[in-house]
This record gives structure tokens, sequence and C-alpha cells, in this order.
């Protein structure tokens, strides 16, 4: 019986992890949001890594546990990116990360519907981000209201309150 116990424990040990690694050079995540209401402001965040467990057949054994460094916001203009960085919006230095941790995963036609919370400013919020899978990469976009994660105050005229953001999530 111990002989049993033993193999079947070394059968479990030895069963591996489909864990991807995030190619980080080559994923990023875009942003856009209405400035003004005239003129649409774009940035990206670069620095995504984490842990990607990912089997199209049994999505029950994928997960999603993924943070970008908020520090790398880029919107290409150097006076707006400090600005950002600052603690009206992204407050950088006390929340250095921008975090997404999956919850479930369910397919719908050629979509992965993926719910778990994001964690932004130091707020957590519930979403559902639809992932499209393809050439060993996931893209996706999603909306979420800054006001609902205290990111830029009221803002009001100056800066939309929806933020469309888009995702390239590449894997090695």
């Amino acid at each position: 019986m111990k002989f049993l116990t033993t193999i079947a424990l070394l059968l479990i040990v030895s069963i591996p992890i489909n864990s991807q690694t995030i190619d980080t050079k080559n994923s990023n995540v875009s942003f856009s949001v209405r400035n003004m209401k005239i003129r649409t402001v774009k940035g990206t965040f670069t620095g995504m890594k984490g842990e990607v467990i990912f089997n199209q057949k049994d999505l029950s054994k994928s997960k999603f546990n993924i943070c970008i460094d908020a520090n790398t916001i880029n919107t290409n203009n150097i006076k707006r990116d400090k600005h950002l960085k600052n603690e009206d919006f992204f407050d950088v230095e006390k929340f250095p990360k921008i975090c997404f941790i999956s919850k479930s995963i369910q397919k719908k036609k050629t979509t992965y519907l993926v719910n778990g919370n994001l964690t932004m400013h130091g707020i957590t919020k519930n979403i559902t981000i639809p992932l499209q899978f393809k050439n060993n990469q996931f893209i996706g976009s999603f909306k979420v209201n800054r006001t609902d994660y205290k990111i830029g105050g009221k803002g009001g005229f100056m800066v939309g309150k929806e933020i469309e953001i888009s995702i390239n999530c590449k894997l090695q």
C-alpha cells in the first residue's frame, strides 16, 4: 500500500503545470480617454508580468494573475505622464502595480470571458474581460469608470470618466 501511495504522489508531483511565460517586451496595455470632450488621449502601460495558466480543454484549470507597472504610463507627453503618476491620478509611489486576478473563465464561441478582480489605485472591483486567443496571444478590450477607482478625482469636463482599455498579452 505504501508503494502505491508513493507512486501516486510521484505521479502527481511530476505532472507539469501548464504555466506560460508572458513575453514582457511584446505585451502591453493601451488605453484611451476623452479629454475636454473634444479629443482623445491615448497611452500605454508596459512591464506586464505574472502567471498565465491556460488550458483550452479544461478552463477550470486556467487562471490569470497579471500585473503591470503603473510607473510605465506613456502618453507621449512627458509633462502629462508626470502628472498622471502623482497623487491626483495613479499615485505610482503608493500604488506601483495594476493587477488582475481571474476567478473564472468561460468560452462563448471564439471569445473567452475572464471574470476576476482588477485592482487599481488600491481599489479592487470585479470585472469581466473578453479575450480572443490566437497565435499564442490574448487580445481584448473593455471599459472601466476611472472614478470607481478614485483616479483623477471627478474630472468632469477635463477628463472623461470612461476609459477604454485594450490588452495585448503575448505568451512565449
